[in-house]
């Protein structure tokens, strides 16, 4: 059966369980092992979780530093030790709240390229040991900044009375939302900590063709499968297409670098030796079934580096 299937799911994540526990749960309902995911989602979060089937497991590579969003709202007043609403108050309360305004002008400051300190409860290695142990363990946890990118926060919506400000956020791959939930509280003197989060997006994969588990389910007891399954040839949609025939097909299968010009026509006006500066390439064959991702090594220098059998 995995030998069938081959692509991606997305799944509307449930809150309450791990992004391994969704894995395992669609393991055992398609009976096959070659399952993964782009892109962990913490237990309390909802949302967007796209599920790798089959050959679409080794396009998990291409999608580490995708663009994310996400909605939820930040409690200004205490803040976590988890920065988030599963842990324990790490501050006293503080009864007085941060103006709308001064939200929007914090929001404006952590807009761009950022340092973010990861939050101790996480999976990041101190050490060789997973932070989030340590942290359990109420052992110190130190770890460095990370360059991250915010490329837009925008405040939704704002109670001053209970000091819940509920928000928007499209970010670079590796930003923790609870770590920014943290840092706007201490940037406004007042604890925060982040309430909920559901995210939307993950790079193309939007919540609006996203369907539950128990949707999933269904689709398999129905034997539709197919209706749900993003296919490979629709993975990495903004990456140029090369088509390939023949020798040039068999070359490709066989991991043989090639010239990108010589599959180019150089159009009127154009020189014959100018190729265009792509970094990745999808490789399609005449039935535009995709066969190949191809990396750019140098010049017009291509060589396939994944290549589907």
């Amino acid at each position: 059966m995995e030998q069938e299937i081959s692509g991606v799911l997305i799944i509307d994540k449930p809150a309450g369980i791990t992004s391994h526990d969704v894995v395992a749960r669609i393991r055992r309902l398609l009976k096959i092992q070659r399952v993964g995911h782009f892109g962990t989602l913490d237990p309390f979060a909802t949302g967007v979780l796209p599920i790798s089937l089959g050959k679409a497991t080794r396009f998990a590579q291409f999608y580490l530093k995708s663009r994310k969003t996400y909605e939820g709202s930040i409690c200004f007043g205490f803040a976590t030790d988890t920065y988030d609403a599963t842990g324990t108050p790490a501050s006293e309360p503080v009864p007085e709240k941060p103006e709308k305004s001064e939200i929007e002008r914090a929001f404006r400051d952590f807009t761009g390229r950022i340092q973010q300190i990861p939050p101790p409860f996480s999976a990041k290695r101190v050490g060789g040991v997973r932070a989030y142990k340590l942290a359990r363990l109420h052992q110190p946890v130190t770890l460095g900044p990370v360059e991250v990118e915010i490329y837009a926060l925008e405040l939704l919506q704002y109670h001053s009375e209970d000091g819940v400000a509920g928000f928007a956020v499209e970010c670079s791959g590796g930003t923790y939302v609870r770590s920014l939930a943290y840092d706007i509280g201490r940037r406004l003197n007042c604890p925060a900590h982040l309430a909920s989060l559901r995210r939307t997006a993950v790079a193309e994969f939007h919540e609006r063709r996203s369907a539950t588990l128990s949707r999933i389910e269904e689709i398999v007891r129905e034997k539709t499968l197919a209706q749900l399954l993003v296919p490979l040839e629709a993975l990495l949609p903004e990456c140029h297409e090369l088509i390939v025939r023949g020798r040039e097909e068999k070359n490709v299968r066989h991991g043989r670098q090639f010239e990108l010009a010589q599959f180019i026509r150089p159009e009127r006006g154009q020189k014959s030796n100018r190729t265009p500066e792509i970094s990745v390439l999808k490789i399609l064959n005449a039935d535009r079934r995709l066969i190949a991702i191809a990396r750019h090594v140098s010049g017009g220098i291509y060589h396939p580096d994944l290549v589907i059998s």
